[in-house]
């Protein structure tokens, strides 16, 4: 792969994560609910999880899972499931804020320390079968059959540090701007929005499975 090439594989893999979602919203919600230290492991377990999908997409998992709609639609399910309970613990959250008006950062949030933020960051991206038939498109652009293992392994790791490093620094960028602390005033209602574009998600990819 000519650098020029891998350039392009990166900025592809870039735009991905740029892509506003699920994964935003619980890197930011980590973030400004429990500190920089838990949307950076959020971020770093997310860019894992897409590093693995990437790897998968070389090994062929990816075509499995794009080619079969009961792998998908499982797959699809099982993160409509894990958004929709994320939403209703944000939801929660924001209902049990105090009346008088403390903010609620160091409260326990959906998924209260830094082992829960990494399973957050592992869950989102598991769970979205999108980032299976993301690389399976992009990959084919790339590897060609029977590519060294060094290619392969060059590339995954590039989807996962463009990723990670991504939402890294949202996290980071976040939780020191001066936005940050006036979220953090207004946690009670960033939990309800939160809480309300989470289950919308989940709804959606329950009616997308539904439909397709």
């Amino acid at each position: 792969m000519t650098p020029a090439e891998w350039l392009s594989l990166a900025a592809v893999c870039l735009l991905g994560a740029l892509s506003p979602g699920p994964s935003l919203a619980v890197v930011m919600g980590n973030t400004l609910r429990q500190g920089t230290a838990a949307g950076i492991a959020t971020a770093l377990s997310h860019g894992l999880m897409v590093g693995g999908y990437a790897l998968a997409t070389a090994l062929g998992l990816a075509a499995l899972i794009a080619g079969s709609p009961g792998v998908y639609n499982l797959l699809a399910l099982a993160g409509a499931a894990y958004l929709l309970w994320l939403g209703a613990s944000a939801l929660r959250a924001g209902d049990g804020a105090t009346a008088e008006g403390s903010t609620t950062a160091a409260r326990p949030g959906p998924s209260a320390g830094l082992g829960g933020a990494c399973r957050d960051g592992l869950a989102i991206a598991l769970f979205n079968p999108k980032i299976a038939v993301f690389f399976l498109a992009l990959f084919s652009q790339f590897v060609t059959p029977g590519a060294p293992w060094p290619v392969v392994l060059g590339l995954a790791a590039t989807a996962m540090i463009v990723d990670a490093g991504w939402y890294a620094l949202v996290a980071t960028v976040l939780s020191r701007s001066g936005a940050a602390r006036w979220l953090r005033r207004h946690q009670r209602w960033l939990d309800r929005l939160t809480g309300v574009v989470l289950v919308g998600l989940a709804l959606t990819t329950v009616v997308g499975v539904a439909g397709g």
